[in-house]
C-alpha cells in the first residue's frame, strides 16, 4: 500500500525519539484469562472453561504510556495505585517496559481498577471474550493523595513535549488536578481520551471521541459525514480545542480543525478488525508524539490512523513501535 507523504511522515515518527511526554489518567491492570472449552456445567447452563494460561498487560493511561514508548519517546506515567496485587504487576509491568514511575502515587486502601477478560477459545481457533469483571475504586483519592499527584505532576511537566490526559472514569483526574494541566496547556500540546465526561476537559488542544461519544455528547445522528462534521463543530465549540479526532471503526477517521477543514481519512489496513482492546489508547498516543515532533494536524492524525489499523490486528491490549510504523510507511528505521 503507498500512503502519500510517507517520507514526511517517517521524518515525524524519526523524531519520536526526541520528546518527552507526560500521560496523566486511570492506572488499570489489564488481566486475560484463557480456557479451552470443555462442557457444559450441571450446576447452570454455562460452559465450563478449561484453564490454558493468565496474562496481565497495562491498560487506561498505562497502556497510553506504554504506547508512547513503544513509539520511542520518554514517557512518565502520572496517577495513582493501590497497594495490592493488582499495582504490584503494574509497577512490575512499567519496570519491565523501562518505563520510569516517579510520577505514580501509591495510596493505601485504595483499590486498583483491573480489568478481568475472560477468553474462550481451542487452541487453534480464535479465542473470543466470553465477559468481563472490572474491579473499581470508589470516588476520587483522598486529599493528601491528590497533593502528591499535582506535585508530581509539576515535577515531571517541567520539560515535557506534550501531555495526555487519559481518562477512564476512576477518578484519578481531579478538578484540582485537570485545573493544573489546563494552566499547563498555555505553553504545551495538552490532548484528551475521557470516556464518560469530555465535556469537563475545556482549553486544551484536542480530544479523540469516538462516534458513539460524539453523538451521546450532541444528541445528533452520526451515520455519515454531514452528520458527524455537524457534531464535530458543536463538540470543538463547547470545549474550546483547536483539534477533534474521531475515531470511527471500520469507517477510518475524521479530522476537524477548529481554524480549518474537515477531513475524513479512510482505515488504514484491513477492516476485518482482531481486537479493539485498548486501540484508543494507541491512537491518542500517535497523535500526541506526532504534534510534539512537529507534524500538521492531518500528518498527526494520518500517523494515528496507521498506528491504529495496525494495532487493531493484535491480540489483547497491545502497542505499536516506531519501528512498525516506519516499515509500514516503507521505510527503515535507520536514520
Amino acid at each position: 500500500m503507498t500512503i502519500p507523504g510517507a517520507a514526511k511522515l517517517a521524518s515525524v515518527v524519526r523524531e519520536f525519539g526526541r520528546r518527552t511526554i507526560v500521560v496523566v489518567g486511570d492506572l488499570i491492570t489489564d488481566e486475560f484469562l484463557f480456557g479451552k472449552p470443555a462442557r457444559i456445567s450441571r450446576e447452570a447452563p454455562v460452559l465450563i472453561l478449561r484453564f490454558t494460561e493468565r496474562e496481565v498487560l497495562l491498560g487506561g493511561a498505562a497502556n497510553a504510556a506504554h504506547n508512547t514508548h513503544a513509539l520511542g519517546a520518554r514517557v512518565l506515567p502520572v496517577g495513582v495505585l493501590g497497594t495490592d496485587a493488582a499495582a504490584d504487576e503494574a509497577l512490575a509491568l512499567f519496570g519491565g517496559a523501562g518505563i520510569k514511575t516517579d510520577g505514580i502515587v501509591r495510596e493505601r486502601g485504595r483499590m486498583t481498577p483491573m480489568k478481568t477478560r475472560i477468553m474462550a477459545g481451542g487452541y487453534q481457533a480464535t479465542r473470543q471474550q466470553v465477559v468481563r469483571v472490572d474491579r473499581e475504586p470508589s470516588g476520587e483519592p483522598a486529599p493528601a493523595t491528590e497533593d502528591a499527584l499535582l506535585a508530581r505532576l509539576d515535577a515531571v511537566a517541567r520539560d515535557t513535549d506534550a501531555i495526555v490526559l487519559s481518562d477512564y472514569g476512576y477518578g484519578a483526574v481531579t478538578p484540582r488536578v485537570l485545573d493544573r494541566v489546563r494552566a499547563l496547556a498555555r505553553r504545551t500540546i495538552v490532548t484528551v481520551d475521557s470516556r464518560y465526561d469530555l465535556p469537563r476537559f475545556t482549553g486544551l488542544t484536542a480530544a479523540t471521541p469516538n462516534e458513539a461519544e460524539l453523538a451521546q455528547l450532541t444528541g445528533e445522528p452520526v451515520d455519515d459525514e454531514r452528520g458527524i462534521e455537524k457534531a464535530g463543530r458543536q463538540v470543538l465549540e463547547r470545549l474550546g480545542a483547536r483539534m477533534l479526532l474521531v475515531t470511527r471503526g471500520s469507517q477510518g477517521m475524521a479530522l476537524l480543525e477548529r481554524d480549518g477543514a474537515t477531513t475524513f481519512i479512510s482505515i488504514h489496513g484491513s477492516d476485518e478488525i482482531a481486537d479493539v482492546t485498548g486501540a484508543g489508547d494507541t491512537v491518542i498516543s500517535t497523535f500526541t508524539l506526532a504534534l510534539a515532533s512537529g507534524a500538521t494536524p492531518l500528518e498527526a492524525a494520518t500517523l494515528a490512523n496507521i498506528a491504529g489499523g495496525l494495532v487493531v490486528m493484535k491480540r489483547g491490549t497491545a502497542t505499536v513501535s516506531g519501528a512498525e510504523l516506519l516499515r509500514e510507511l516503507g521505510e527503515s528505521a535507520a536514520p
